[in-house]
């Protein structure tokens, strides 16, 4: 076997077996089929793609005994000279412009141009490297290209064309050299190992293409090493990966799996296998990205191979279209960014490793992200319905609250997250501990009931049979793990879409009525049996007013002040319908100054920028103050809670309970029970009645009363007078 390189012996020899360069060899063709010849050529582009075989091919078809013809005869003294192996001729002089480059160089090149050929048709001269030819160089040889001889022709050959000056660039029939497409490089490929008889693994070809990145010389040198190196069963494609330094396929098949299975475990063993194995990194990454960018071709366009978009083996691309499957479009497409992104940072990086791990973890988090992309790559999730698992028996990759961390919910099972729950449902409980259902009790456990008031003595009524009680609701169906807590159906419902019925002050609207009890020692007075109702259901939306209105005063707080007064003292949630929030006032001159001083604008601004709804604004006149919102944990009357004031509000005065007159009849209604009344606020002394630190009243940065009443009410302030004295 010869130790000539491989890419001098299948050099071509005529136009024809050339490669990937028609849009050039064939309009040389033709000019030499109609003799119209130029005196000078600029073959420019890559290196490996053919520009130098191309200029001697043409030298060779000039000098042809039977030319100019396009393919010469093979046979005369001028194609024997300059054939494959040829000696060369003395008519065709090949100069490496980066070693005679200057203008002595061009000086001697002009002087010898006038001599004419020895034995062939015309003198060649072929400059490689054209771009090293120094200005002064191009100036010297400027006369003779422009008017040559008739004897004489120039082949310059650049892979910068640009640096070629203009004048020496406009007196040359310029022809670009391009890459060599993949397909037509690994047929050929195919075709030399064929020749040279070695087998040839089917993966190896692509990977020798993609070393050469479409130059034709630099493709038959990675050829020829592997060749070189091969055993008695040939190129096997481990030997070629290890020697190429690509990444296996099995170990992107691996953690593109993972990927789609959000199997974290099976992504860190590739890249510690990677690590471990001496792989370089950064050469994973880019294979990584390679494969991303192919699936993202198979998901947009399946039959992608038949219409030579991707240059893969079969059995790779049966892989890679099952892969593609299991992906999202959005999701995919994320993947790839996020490796894009990993890869640029990588460049550069003391510990490539992580970098490395941090891309995988980036990847298989899209919850950990609140852009586009990971919104929409866990929506892809969502749709197709995948329960990530790191394998067989392996416990759900999703949060799972513990099973008394919200009330409702039932211990993780392995069943699919239901509807409505799952990890985003579980973490907004977390966050808002009093948002809607948080704070429900199971359906199992009873609803607490308020302690009775205290009632007079009543006169002993004759012993009756105690009615049966009321039929127990079935109990509720156990909630997936991280949904909401449904609520207890204890009464209080309502007809979907409704407005909610008045319930008694100070019950919230799933307690049941509490009942008159006798004091002790005394018989207990007969009561009809309450009747079940249906369950409250949540109003449409999913947010529930009464229970986010603390959370909404203090949004109204950050916005306006005045808006803040207005509805914590005077205003309460009074109904809502899923798109209408009715607001109760206590009195008509409330209501018309919350209408009139733009603060409807103010709360529907901070509805829109907080909770992110639109709802319509109702204002009525409702002195019992609404009396819907249920009371804030702890039984007191919070800041902006629920009850008749918000903060500040004086504490409503208590009121002795009213006596029985008597006991109720058999067939009497049983009066509903009367509110509890409020605990007398401690008396403080004025020197130990100190504000707190997040007292409202401290806050320097609010405006006084005189610039109040400026911008509230419009008014101009004349004069002030001060009340010291």
């Amino acid at each position: 076997m010869s130790s000539l390189a491989l890419y001098r012996r299948y050099r071509p020899e005529t136009f024809a077996e050339v490669i990937g360069q028609e849009h050039v060899t064939d309009p040389l063709q033709q000019a030499l089929r109609n003799n119209r010849v130029n005196h000078a050529y600029l073959f420019s582009g890559p290196r490996g793609c053919g520009k130098t075989t191309s200029a001697r091919i043409l030298a060779r078809c000039l000098n042809c005994e039977q030319g100019p013809t396009p393919t010469p005869c093979g046979e005369c003294q001028s194609c024997q000279d300059l054939a494959r192996n040829g000696p060369g001729s003395i008519d065709v002089i090949e100069i490496d412009a980066a070693s005679h480059g200057g203008v002595d160089d061009a000086r001697e090149l002009r002087e010898k141009a006038f001599f004419g050929p020895a034995s062939s048709r015309y003198k060649i001269y072929i400059i490689d490297e054209a771009h090293m030819v120094t200005s002064a160089g191009f100036n010297a040889l400027l006369k003779v290209v422009e008017e040559p001889p008739e004897h004489l022709k120039f082949i310059f050959a650049t892979t910068e064309p640009e640096k070629v000056i203009g004048t020496i660039r406009s007196r040359t029939h310029h022809y670009p050299f391009r890459l060599v497409p993949p397909g037509t490089l690994r047929e050929y490929l195919g075709e030399v190992c064929q020749k040279e008889a070695i087998p040839v693994a089917e993966g190896v070809l692509p990977l020798v293409v993609r070393a050469g990145q479409g130059s034709v010389r630099d493709s038959m040198s990675v050829m020829d090493q592997l060749l070189a190196g091969a055993g008695a069963d040939g190129v096997t494609y481990p030997m070629a990966t290890s020697l190429l330094g690509y990444t296996d396929g099995s170990l992107l098949d691996s953690v593109v799996e993972a990927f789609a299975t959000g199997d974290g475990a099976a992504a860190f063993e590739v890249v510690d296998h990677v690590i471990e194995g001496g792989n370089d990194p950064r050469r994973f990454v880019a294979d990584l990205l390679e494969r991303l960018r192919d699936l993202v071709i198979l998901a947009a366009v399946p039959d992608a191979a038949e219409k030579g978009l991707i240059d893969a083996p079969a059995d790779v691309l049966e892989r890679m279209q099952a892969q593609a499957e299991i992906f999202g479009a959005a999701e995919l497409s994320r993947a790839a960014d996020l490796v894009n992104e990993g890869l640029t940072e990588m460049r550069g990086a003391n510990s490539p490793r992580l970098q490395l791990e941090l891309i995988c973890a980036r990847v298989m988090l899209p919850a950990a992200y609140g852009d586009e992309r990971s919104v929409m790559a866990r929506l892809d999730r969502i749709e197709r319905g995948v329960n990530f698992s790191a394998g067989t028996g392996a416990p759900p990759m999703q949060y799972v609250p513990a099973p008394d961390a919200h009330p409702g919910a039932v211990a993780p099972t392995e069943a699919p997250v239901a509807p409505g729950g799952g990890p985003a449902a579980a973490r907004a409980a977390v966050r808002n501990p009093g948002g809607p259902g948080a704070g429900t009790a199971p359906a199992s456990a009873p609803a607490p009931t308020p302690a009775p008031a205290v009632q007079a003595p009543a006169p002993t009524p004759p012993p009756t049979p105690t009615p049966a009680p009321a039929p127990e609701a079935a109990p509720a169906a156990p909630a997936a793990p991280g949904a909401w807590p449904t609520a207890a159906s204890a009464g209080g419902g309502r007809r979907s879409g409704a407005w909610p019925t008045a319930t008694p002050a100070g019950q919230g609207p799933s307690q049941p009525q509490p009942q008159q009890q006798a004091p002790a020692g005394r018989p207990q007075a007969p009561s009809q049996p309450q009747q079940p109702t249906a369950p409250a259901p949540a109003p449409s939306g999913g947010l529930d007013p009464r229970m986010l209105w603390p959370n909404i005063l203090e949004a109204v707080k950050n916005r306006r002040r005045f808006t803040w007064i207005l509805l914590s003292q005077n205003a309460q949630v009074s109904g809502f319908d899923g798109t209408t929030l009715q607001l109760g006032f206590a009195s008509a001159g409330a209501r018309d100054n919350f209408s009139a001083s733009g603060s409807e604008d103010v709360l529907r601004q901070a509805l829109a920028e907080q909770f992110n709804v639109q709802w319509k604004i109702e204002a009525v006149i409702d002195p019992s103050g609404g009396g819907s919102a249920p009371p804030p944990p702890g039984g007191g009357s919070g800041f902006g809670g629920g009850g008749a004031g918000g903060y500040g509000a004086p504490a409503a005065p208590s009121r002795p309970a009213a006596p029985q007159q008597s006991a109720p009849s058999p067939n009497s209604q049983p009066a509903p029970a009367p509110r509890p009344p409020a605990p007398e606020p401690p008396s403080v002394s004025l020197e130990d009645d100190t504000p707190a630190d997040d007292d409202p009243d401290l806050d320097e940065s609010a405006l006084s009363g005189r610039d109040l009443i400026v911008r509230e009410l419009g008014a101009t302030v004349l004069d002030e007078f001060s009340h010291d004295q």
